[in-house]
């Protein structure tokens, strides 16, 4: 037992020890996205980026691990003035990474403190420049007002802000309560409007409706009076057509020696019922001073009669 007590501690096996010691104390693993500051002899020596480095064992010294990741920081909640006087309650919440881890670590104490101190009084002299309308209204154009104002001050520290998002911003318990009255009366505004145009519309469209109608039942009523002109026309042209007709078919029959007889036998008839229906109306009756009334009647028109055919 003594013995290997001994064999153990021999010079060999300590010298293999203190070997290993050395080699896994001057092996290091830098993870993806980090960069380790490296001193030698507590002077800057050099940056290590991911993958294996070795360093001298005693003489170097990992003085920083800074992450090359995104970051974000909330901004604690804070007071501002705008420039119509009125006080405001803001936070947000500030995002940036390390850019160089140089400058990260020797330029600034704590570069992450440092920022989020820069973005308050950034916040606070940006806001000092407007009213308190536009803070709501121009919320993405402070947003990057107020990037740009840190990022100018954070290069020596190889810090880039890349956003600052407003979360919320509270005024004064009586301010909201004006706004609230303010929005309120322009809802009732905007839905006044919106009810008496609905009505100007609905009273231009009943208007319009009723215009459409008259239009209509006018062109009917002018169709119908066309149609109805029509219709007179066309049956005055027919009997006007079938009373030629009749008169060319009775001159036609009574250019014969039978027609002749007929229109003879026919006048005699009217004048026998002409004077019929006289006597029968008056209680004087004129006679004519030939034999036959009738016999001079029918001569009388046979005379007339001749003489149109010749003419």
């Amino acid at each position: 037992m003594p013995y290997i007590v001994d064999a153990l501690f021999t010079v060999p096996v300590i010298l293999l020890v203190l070997a290993i010691m050395i080699l896994k104390s001057s092996i290091k693993f830098v993870p993806q996205n980090e960069a380790w500051i490296v001193e030698r002899f507590g002077k800057f020596n050099s940056t290590r980026e991911a993958g294996i480095n070795f360093l001298i064992p005693i003489a170097d010294k990992v003085s920083a691990k800074r992450s090359l990741k995104e970051q974000a920081y909330d901004v604690p909640s804070q007071g501002a003035i705008t420039k119509d006087n009125i006080s405001l309650t803001v936070d947000g919440v500030l995002y940036f990474r390390v850019l160089d881890p140089y400058k990260a670590t020797y330029g600034v104490e704590d570069y992450a403190f440092a920022v989020i101190q820069l973005a308050q009084t950034t916040m606070r002299s940006e806001i000092g420049k407007i009213d308190l309308d536009k803070t709501f209204e121009e919320r993405d154009a402070l947003n990057a007002k107020i990037v740009e104002q840190i990022n100018e001050a954070s290069q020596a520290w190889g810090v880039a802000v890349l956003r600052y998002e407003i979360k919320d911003i509270t005024p004064p318990m009586s301010i909201m309560d004006a706004m609230e009255s303010q929005m309120k009366a322009e809802r009732e505004r905007r839905a006044k409007i919106l009810e008496s145009e609905g009505e100007r519309q609905a009273a231009i469209n009943i208007a319009e409706g009723e215009k459409q109608s008259r239009v209509l039942q006018a062109e009917a009523e002018k169709q119908e009076q066309v149609l109805k002109a029509q219709g007179e026309a066309q049956a005055i042209i027919a009997v006007a057509e079938a009373q030629a007709e009749s008169l060319r078919v009775v001159g036609e029959a009574a250019s014969t020696e039978m027609g002749q007889k007929a229109v003879q036998l026919e006048l005699a008839t009217k004048a026998i019922e002409a004077k019929a229906a006289i006597a029968k109306e008056s209680s004087v009756v004129l006679l004519p001073d030939g034999q036959t009334e009738a016999g001079s009647l029918v001569a009388q028109a046979t005379t007339i009669l001749n003489a149109l055919n010749k003419g």
